[in-house]
C-alpha cells in the first residue's frame, strides 16, 4: 500500500450563489421603511448613485447619460481588464469623488423648514406606579424594604410571582450576606418572620389597581369585589366558595346550593366576568406599531387599481457627474480604474434590482385581487383558497419568491389594511366541486355562533349541519377546531337560561 499525497480528477456538483443575488432576496423581503434605510446606506457607500425625491424628479427631463448606462458599465469593466503600457498624470481621486458629490443636481436654494423630532413620552410601568403609593404610606425603613422586595416580585400582570415563603427566603438570604460582608453577627439583626410578610402584602393588595399583588385568579377577584365594597354578595361567595363550579358554568347545582334562581347565578356569573382578571397589565408598557402599506387598492370606476405606495420612497439614479467621470478614459488607472468600475456596475445593478422588486410586487398583488374580486365586493366569507404555488405558477416564478414578496408586507385595500399573509389560506371543497377558503369558513361560523340564540346555541354538529346544507363539506372536529381558534367557547358554555 503506498503513502503519500496523490492527485485524481472528480466530478461533482455545486450550487453557488452570487452574492448580488443574496441582495436581491434582501430586497424583496424588506418592508418600505427597511428598504428606504437601506437606500439611504446605499447613498452613503457608492457615490455613483444619486437619491431622488419623486417630487423634484417630477419636472426633470429624461438624462442620455442614465440611457446609457449599461452600455457605461460594460466600458468601465472592459477598461478595468486592460492592460495599458501608457500611464497619464496622477489624478487626485479623493478630491473629486468628494468635491463632485452633488453632481446630481441639488436646487440652488432649499426652503428653511423647522423640524421637530417626535419624543417619546415615557410611561411608568406598574412597578414605579406600586412604589409612588407606597412612599405615600407612613412606613418604617424596615417596612420600606420588605415592601420593595414585594413590588420586585410582582410581574407585569399584577400577580405575585412567588409564594410568601420564597419572599422571606430570599430577602432574609440577602440580610445575612449583608451582615457577614459587613463583618457583623447575623444573629444580631433580626430576620423577617411570617406574620411581618403577611401583614405587608396586606398593604400592597390594598393598592391601586385593585386586584395587584394576588397570588392566584381567584384571589384576584376577591380583591376586586371587596375593592368594590361588595363583599359578601352572591358574586363574592360563588367566587370565594364554589370557584370551580363557577367556571364550569353549572348554574343549576350553584342556584340549588345557594338558594337562588339559575338566571341570578348567571347575572352574578356576569357580574364577575366584567372584572379585570390581569389588572397590572394596564401599566405595561406598550410597543407603537406603525404599519405603512407597501401596496395601494383602490377603486376606480369599476375596477380594482394596484399601486405601490412609495411616494415618499426616494427614487434612484445614476450620478451625472460621476458619469462624466467614467466616460474620461485616460483620467483613472489602475485601483482607481477599479474602483469607478465597480461602483458604476454596483449602482447601476442596484437600480435595476429595486425596479425589478417593484414590478415584481405589483404582479403577485395585481393576481390576488383577480383571485380576491369577491372579497373586495363582499367580505371576508368569500375569501378563496390561494397557496403561494398557485401565485408563482401563475406569474412564472419561485415560490420562494413569492414568499418573500408577501412576507410583513400590508396593503391598504377598501376593506381596510391587510398583511399580504392574510389572503393565502387552506381551502375546502363545496358540493358543486368549487373550492371556498378556511378564512371564510371560520367567519361563516363566527357570524352563525353571533346570530344565534343565546338559550338554545349551536353546537358543532348543528354548525356542520348548516354549512352542509349551504355546500360545504366539513367535519365536526374542524369545525371545534375553528371554533377554538376564534376563541369561542362550547354551546354547553355559551348557554343562556
Amino acid at each position: 500500500m503506498r503513502t503519500g499525497l496523490q492527485q485524481s480528477p472528480a466530478l461533482r456538483q455545486e450550487l453557488k450563489i452570487n452574492p448580488r443575488l443574496y441582495q436581491a432576496m434582501d430586497l424583496l423581503y424588506m418592508p418600505l421603511l427597511d428598504l428606504q434605510q437601506h437606500l439611504k446606506q446605499e447613498l452613503l457607500n457608492n457615490p455613483f448613485l444619486d437619491l431622488v425625491e419623486p417630487e423634484d424628479d417630477e419636472n426633470d427631463e429624461p438624462d442620455p447619460g442614465d440611457e446609457e448606462a449599461p452600455a457605461l458599465d460594460a466600458a468601465a469593466e472592459d477598461e478595468v481588464a486592460e492592460r495599458q503600457d501608457a500611464k497619464d498624470d496622477a489624478v487626485d481621486w479623493e478630491e473629486i469623488l468628494l468635491d463632485g458629490f452633488d453632481g446630481g443636481g441639488a436646487p440652488a436654494e432649499t426652503e428653511q423648514r423647522e423640524h421637530y423630532e417626535p419624543v417619546t413620552v415615557a410611561h411608568g410601568g406598574l412597578s414605579d406606579h406600586l412604589l409612588e403609593q407606597l412612599a405615600l404610606l407612613d412606613l418604617d425603613p424596615r417596612q420600606e424594604v420588605l415592601a420593595d422586595e414585594f413590588v420586585g416580585n410582582i410581574g407585569e400582570d399584577g400577580y405575585l410571582a412567588c409564594g410568601l415563603d420564597d419572599v422571606l427566603q430570599s430577602i432574609n438570604a440577602a440580610i445575612v450576606a449583608a451582615a457577614e460582608k459587613a463583618g457583623r453577627d447575623p444573629a444580631e439583626i433580626p430576620l423577617y418572620t411570617p406574620d411581618e410578610a403577611e401583614a405587608m402584602l396586606a398593604v400592597i393588595q390594598a393598592l391601586d389597581p385593585a386586584g395587584v399583588g394576588a397570588r392566584n385568579l381567584r384571589e384576584c377577584l376577591l380583591l376586586q369585589i371587596r375593592d368594590q365594597g361588595r363583599a359578601g354578595t352572591l358574586a363574592y361567595r360563588l367566587v370565594d366558595e364554589s370557584f370551580e363550579d363557577l367556571i364550569a358554568h353549572r348554574w343549576p347545582e350553584l342556584a340549588r346550593r345557594y338558594g337562588a334562581t339559575a338566571p341570578e347565578i348567571q347575572a352574578a356569573a356576569d357580574e364577575i366576568q366584567k372584572l379585570d382578571p390581569k389588572p397590572g397589565l394596564r401599566f405595561a408598557a406598550a410597543d407603537e406599531h406603525y404599519i405603512i402599506p407597501d401596496l395601494i387598492v383602490d377603486k376606480v370606476d369599476g375596477k380594482y387599481r394596484v399601486a405601490l405606495n412609495d411616494t415618499n420612497l426616494p427614487r434612484l439614479r445614476l450620478s451625472r457627474a460621476y458619469q462624466e467621470i467614467a466616460r474620461d478614459k485616460n483620467k483613472f488607472q489602475g485601483e482607481n480604474r477599479e474602483f469607478i468600475a465597480t461602483k458604476l456596475n454596483a449602482a447601476t445593478w442596484m437600480i435595476q434590482a429595486i425596479e425589478q422588486r417593484r414590478q415584481t410586487m405589483l404582479k403577485v398583488m395585481n393576481y390576488i385581487v383577480d383571485r380576491q374580486r369577491e372579497f373586495f365586493e363582499k367580505g371576508v366569507q368569500y375569501l378563496k383558497p390561494l397557496t403561494l404555488r398557485e401565485v408563482a405558477e401563475a406569474i412564472s416564478m419561485h415560490e420562494s419568491t413569492i414568499s418573500r414578496v408577501t412576507n410583513e408586507k400590508w396593503v391598504q385595500t377598501p376593506r381596510g389594511v391587510l398583511p399580504l399573509k392574510f389572503f393565502f389560506s387552506s381551502g375546502l371543497t363545496t358540493t358543486d366541486g368549487e373550492d371556498v377558503s378556511a378564512r371564510g369558513i371560520r367567519a361563516q361560523i363566527e357570524k352563525l355562533i353571533k346570530d344565534e340564540d343565546a338559550r338554545n346555541p349551536l353546537t358543532d354538529q348543528e354548525i356542520v349541519e348548516i354549512l352542509n346544507r349551504q355546500g360545504v363539506q366539513i367535519a365536526r372536529r374542524t369545525v371545534a377546531k375553528y371554533r377554538d381558534q376564534l376563541g369561542v367557547l362550547s354551546a354547553r358554555m355559551r348557554k343562556r337560561i
